[in-house]
């Protein structure tokens, strides 16, 4: 017998082509047209075979090809010209705007090859450092480079969801290691119970920006820990606890070994990464001899949280036991106690457990929510942290959430965005002027457009399709069933997102015999294709996945109704594309924000959806379709039934005849109209390129101004404003209300249109009477199960101080009629506050 050896050829790329590797391992390649397809022409097969990865394209490529393509100077031209384009991109981004952000997020969703992301929040993560570089803002990311990162779908004969990971291999994938400026591989430590925990890091560039990603998966851990960066979102509480912390203690030591310490804010893209504020907390007593307190203004006016989640329950919060266990020791290093520190992440309504929102939001000066909507609920879902306070009052913005426009439009469109709106469009994306030229584009081209990606889609789900079910050994003629009723002319709606049950992608099959004649009918025919993971603890959601699959099976929606397998972001681009209308049915307001509609709009696809997350402020009657804002059940199954009967309702009657009513050169006019509307009134508003400049106007700057006054002369801002809130804290207590008066009438029936004296005084016990101050706050209750509504808030003024005592004056005076509840309080003042909740102290009278 043959005594095998193993024999590794490595591939060698000819100097010539050297310009193919730098572009492969910057990820500028993956929004930029150009590069893509100068990859492809290398060899088209093998670019598809390894899922459009640039560094596995290279390895496997034959010496031979390489040697062909270094003769051929149609290919070196294109490609001299393209690794020039990178340069020049590059070195127009060394001067960067802004102030100088370090971002933190969980997952980022970059491509395919890069596995570190799951759905939404990090497809946004990476949309953001796109148009960060693009933007050239000042910015640098961290992150955890995953070892297996979420799973990859498959789905069995019987409509099961499994689950399969894959390790990647980080040779394979667009990482370096992060070295010091010796040359040495940078490593951080935290510290776990009886251990230390050590993390190498890589970077990756993605275009001019720079993500740094720790990885804890080497010898130099144990198993145990070095699972904690296997998997995105996988293993127990406890290690996601660690993996927190790792982001959070370990990632602001990495930028600190890396040079990047003196970022003016600190971006905290969910409550994952929370603990940025601790470690920040720590480096600044130990650098700048700081007090607890000290510290802990600086750190506040320069973090950002942003909190992507509309529900209590979406919020981490560890059990006090466990977080007791891995966190014991770290409150006397920053000067607390035990009971003080857990108090960063706990109210009255959460005594046992330890949250990592609450902790973000006591240590940030700035908290938005990623809609309009959002904003208004995460008011609601922070508000224990600000007893005292209605939920409307509380300073939490929102910035609402967009796309990156390079990234997610298909290059036909990009073609006619640069014909009508200008060569200069990509970059002038803001200017909402630019996109009312769609109307001069002529519906011929617009409709013949539309056609060919459909056609495109329909032709890449047959090849995907086919190869997914023969692998699973489905019967071959019910392969070919499938494949023959797909339709490339045919209205096809996309439903593809996260299969959580509050997305309700059961609603289309309430009535199977109603949606059976919707699917069926000849003459104007309609398919429905389906995509998208169940979490693997998610149980209703595979269940639901399983539903839709059976239900696929059947005779009457053969080829009619379709469910994908293993949604990534090349099936996401090919349907969001390819699409008629983008349907989007979640439970309101369960919707934070939601991306993929707003990426179907750049490409001409319609938005059909319930007005949640960005769609309240994106729906415009004529472009797209909704469901009404306000629910009419209390009863949820009742509402999903009205719902479903709605969407039926606006099918039959509005959208399919829309779609099939054509003028005499056979294109739907009215339709055409619709995606034109679209794009001129919808599609600017939600870009990454607007999204980015909000962040730096509402948030980034105006915290990066006050955060270097407190800095200024060695902290004395931040020390005095310390010294401050410890003198009115001493005093808060002590302060009496010596008279409180409010003119007869108001507690009865008062009159519009006149006047009504009320006078408080108060004996501020030394305090100086600007630094108090007195309001009315008057609501109304429309359900006595509801929080009341502010209706106005007043504040009196100072008019004498004598023998110690301060007297505060309001004429109240009333314009609109109705039941009104109102009460009085008192509130520290102090000008150098950025916002009136950055000292909780309130009392009402």
């Amino acid at each position: 017998m043959p005594n095998w050896k193993k024999l590794f050829v490595e591939s060698s790329i000819p100097e010539r082509l050297a310009p193919l590797k730098e572009l492969s391992k910057n990820l500028w390649w993956v929004w930029n047209t150009e590069t893509r397809e100068l990859f492809a022409k290398i060899d088209e097969e093998i670019w598809d075979e390894c899922d459009h990865n640039p560094i596995i394209l290279l390895e496997k490529v034959s010496y031979q090809r390489f040697k062909e393509l270094e003769d051929d100077e149609f290919f070196l031209e294109d490609m001299d010209r393209i690794y020039a384009r990178l340069q020049n991109y590059l070195t127009d981004r060394e001067q960067q705007e802004g102030p100088k952000i370090a971002y933190f997020s969980m997952e980022y969703g970059l491509h395919d090859s890069l596995k570190i992301f799951s759905g939404g929040l990090g497809i946004l993560a990476g949309d953001y450092l796109k148009e960060a570089s693009d933007s050239k803002a000042n910015l640098v990311a961290v992150g955890l480079l995953y070892r297996y990162g979420y799973f990859k779908q498959t789905i069995s004969l019987q409509g099961d969801q499994m689950a399969n990971y894959e390790a990647q291999q980080f040779s394979k994938i667009p990482v370096q290691p992060a070295l010091d400026r010796d040359g040495n591989w940078i490593q951080v430590e935290v510290e776990y119970p009886g251990r230390t925990l050590y993390a190498q890091v890589w970077e990756v560039k993605v275009g001019a920006v720079s993500l740094y990603l720790l990885d804890a998966d080497f010898d130099a851990n144990n198993e145990k820990d070095r699972f904690v960066t296997h998997h995105l979102y996988g293993g127990d509480i406890e290690n996601r606890l660690k993996q927190e912390m790792l982001l959070g203690l370990g990632g602001i030591r990495a930028l600190r070994k890396l040079g990047h310490i003196d970022a003016e804010i600190y971006h905290c893209n969910e409550g994952h990464a929370a603990m940025i504020g601790l470690e920040r907390i720590l480096g600044l007593q130990e650098k700048s001899n700081l007090t607890y307190a000290e510290a802990k203004e600086i750190v506040r006016a320069s973090t950002l949280f942003t909190t992507h989640t509309p529900v209590p329950a979406g919020h981490d919060s560890f059990h006090q036991d466990l977080f007791a266990m891995y966190m014991k020791n770290f409150p006397e290093k920053i000067g607390l106690s035990w009971d003080e520190f857990v108090m960063l992440g706990k109210t009255a309504q959460h005594e046992d457990h330890f949250n990592m929102s609450f902790l973000a939001a006591n240590l940030s000066q700035g908290i938005n929510g990623v809609s309009m909507l959002h904003g208004d609920v995460s008011k609601h879902i922070l508000k224990p942290l600000f007893e005292g306070y209605l939920s409307e009052e509380l300073n939490i913005g929102y910035v609402t959430n967009g796309v990156h426009y390079d990234t997610w439009t298909a290059k036909e469109w990009k073609a006619i965005h640069q014909k009508y709106f200008g060569k200069d469009f990509t970059s002038n994306q803001l200017d909402v002027d630019l996109w009312d030229k769609i109307y001069k584009v002529p519906d011929q081209e617009i409709w013949e457009l539309k056609q060919n990606l459909r056609l495109k889609l329909i032709d890449y789900i047959k090849k995907r399709f086919t190869d997914n079910w023969v692998k699973r050994n489905e019967n071959p003629k019910l392969i070919t069933e499938v494949i023959s009723s797909l339709n490339p002319k045919a209205l096809t709606i996309g439903f593809a997102r996260r299969f959580a049950t509050y997305k309700r992608a059961h609603l289309l099959f309430r009535n199977l015999d109603r949606l059976s004649e919707i699917v069926n009918d000849s003459e104007r025919p309609v398919q429905f294709i389906f995509a998208g993971k169940a979490h693997p603890a998610d149980k209703a959601g595979q269940d639901l996945i399983k539903y839709i699959v059976e239900i696929s099976k059947r005779p009457e929606f053969l080829g009619k109704i379709l469910f994908i397998q293993n949604y990534d972001m090349n099936l996401a681009k090919m349907l969001l594309q390819g699409v008629d209308i983008w349907l989007n049915t979640p439970t309101r307001p369960l919707e934070a924000s939601g991306t993929s509609g707003e990426k179907g709009i750049m490409n001409g696809t319609l938005h059909f959806s319930v007005l949640d997350g960005w769609w309240v402020e994106g729906y415009h009657e004529g472009a797209g379709w909704a469901l009404p804002l306000e629910r009419s059940y209390d009863v949820q199954d009742f509402q999903d039934e009205l719902d479903a009967q709605t969407i039926y309702n606006l099918f039959e009657d509005e959208i399919i005849p829309t779609f099939y009513t054509r003028n005499a050169n056979d294109i739907p006019e009215e339709w055409v109209g619709y995606i034109k509307n679209t794009q001129a009134q919808v599609a600017p508003h939600f870009t990454t390129s607007r999204m980015i400049r909000d962040y730096q106007e509402r948030f980034y700057a105006p915290q990066a101004t006050r955060g270097n006054q407190l800095k200024a002369d060695d902290y004395k801002e931040a020390r005095e404003i310390v010294i401050w809130k410890d003198k009115m804290a001493s005093k808060w207590d002590d302060i009496e209300v010596k008279e409180l008066e409010i003119a007869d009438g108001i507690t009865n029936a008062i009159r519009i249109g006149e006047e009504y004296p009320a006078q408080v005084v108060l004996d501020l016990k030394g305090l100086a009477p600007e630094e108090i101050g007195v309001e009315i706050v008057m609501t109304e209750n429309n359900d006595v199960n509801d929080e009341p509504e502010l209706v106005e808030r007043k504040e009196f003024d100072v008019v004498k101080t004598e023998n110690g005592l301060t007297t505060y004056k309001l004429e109240l005076h009333l314009v609109h009629p109705g039941a009104y509840s109102y009460a009085i309080r008192m509130f520290p003042k102090n000008e150098k506050l950025p916002h009136r909740q950055d000292f909780k102290y309130i009392r009402w009278l």
